[in-house]
């Protein structure tokens, strides 16, 4: 390295970071883009490129093509290096599990899927997951830098506890993350230095889809993003503030599944009645079309496409989704009026419910939130696949995209 670059470099070391979340979320396509986001001299900003080029984290390419019809001289193209390092990422479900390699961007590297009986014990599972993930590095040869881990609970930080794994076996208080650390330590999963294990994080999953969701999908660019979103049973919710997931003081905010949207509704597993929860998950929308809801496993997805089939033929089903927009519309306005989001993402049941009736959602938002503003909050469907997976990832990645060169150094 040149005196030259090692000084700018030193003088845009604490930019590494922020340069990579640039490139790495799609905010910085170009060195003149990068340079003009993180404040600094082009020369520095070539530095930082050139850094995160030598870590192998990026490609800079010095010579783009020139669009038709274009002056000047193009600048350098910034993007995610396709052959380099990858997190471990699972999502455990009440019915097995997915274990993916994921890279920077958000993009899957390969993936596995494990249809198993969840025990009560989480190593049973986790052991699995590990092993799976093991397969897929044994089989790309990629270099790993951490895991990741999406659980249906809430997660309690900082011990990094299961608390109310309702729809699995799993008892309350499970040490998800710690268990988690030993299942990649047995089985030799090792970080950056090559002799430390890697460090397992965890988080619920609805938390994991916001924040993937923000950083590369439908809510990429919201400052206040609200994400509801429903899994084979229940309602789950999230929200990113200012670019970060907002968790509370000990990883359990936003348990919106408990907010009351029919007093003298279904009674729901938290003592209380009427949750959103319990009202507009797909197996109220099962019951409420007359259909036989069947093994809990499979609930989301007939709920999906009986949705599908019957919306347009079936009066049934017809007024079932009109029940369940109208009380997921109630839900959504009182979180409008206490969390006054500027976009607000839907998963699960709730995206295909705004698929086929967003206009009266947005009516119900309208009449019931604060000055009727609710109804022009843009509501969107979640766009990316295995988003939970991949916000597993962005776990694992955070320490990376806080500083490059001691993550990347172990």
């Amino acid at each position: 390295m040149t005196p030259t670059r090692t000084t700018r470099l030193e003088r845009g070391r604490g930019a590494l970071g922020p340069a990579l979340e640039l490139v790495h979320t799609g905010r910085a396509p170009t060195r003149a883009v990068l340079t003009a986001e993180l404040g600094v001299t082009r020369a520095t900003a070539g530095a930082v490129a050139a850094e995160l080029e030598a870590l192998g984290l990026i490609t800079v390419d010095s010579r783009p093509g020139v669009a038709a019809g274009t002056q000047g001289r193009p600048s350098h193209r910034l993007s995610i290096d396709p052959d380099g390092p990858v997190v471990l990422a699972a999502q455990v479900h009440a019915d097995g599990f997915r274990a993916a390699l994921v890279g920077l961007g958000g993009r899957i590297v390969a993936t596995e899927p494990g249809a198993l009986t969840v025990e009560a014990d989480p190593a049973q599972v986790l052991t699995e997951v590990v092993n799976a993930g093991v397969r897929l590095l044994r089989e790309t040869g990629r270099r790993c830098l951490g895991a990741g881990l999406a659980v249906p609970s809430a997660v309690a930080e900082p011990e990094g506890t299961a608390l109310n794994p309702l729809h699995l076996a799993w008892p309350p208080g499970a040490p998800v993350r710690d268990i988690f650390t030993r299942c990649l330590a047995g089985a030799g999963v090792v970080g950056p230095s090559g002799d430390e294990p890697v460090t397992g994080h965890a988080a619920n999953d609805i938390n994991l889809v916001a924040l993937a969701e923000h950083r590369h999908g439908a809510g990429r660019g919201a400052r206040d993003l609200l994400c509801v979103a429903t899994g084979h049973r229940g309602v789950g919710g999230a929200l990113v503030l200012d670019g970060r997931l907002h968790t509370g003081s000990s990883g359990l905010a936003m348990e919106v599944g408990h907010l009351t949207v029919d007093p003298g509704g279904r009674p729901c597993h938290c003592g209380g009645r009427g949750c959103l929860d319990v009202e507009t998950d797909p197996l109220a929308f099962l019951e409420a079309a007359g259909r036989e809801p069947g093994p809990e496993t499979g609930m989301l997805r007939r709920a999906l496409e009986l949705l599908r089939t019957g919306y347009a033929t079936d009066p049934a089903v017809r007024d079932a989704a009109h029940l369940l927009v109208d009380r997921l519309g109630l839900g959504l306005a009182g979180l409008v009026n206490i969390l006054n989001p500027d976009r607000i993402l839907l998963g699960g049941l709730h995206s295909a419910l705004l698929e086929v009736d967003a206009e009266r959602l947005h009516a119900v938002m309208g009449e019931r939130s604060l000055w009727g503003r609710g109804g022009s909050v843009p509501v969107l469907a979640c766009a990316l696949e295995h988003s939970s997976l991949v916000g597993a990832a962005e776990l694992a990645w955070q320490p990376v995209l806080d500083d490059p060169m001691a993550a990347l150094s172990g």
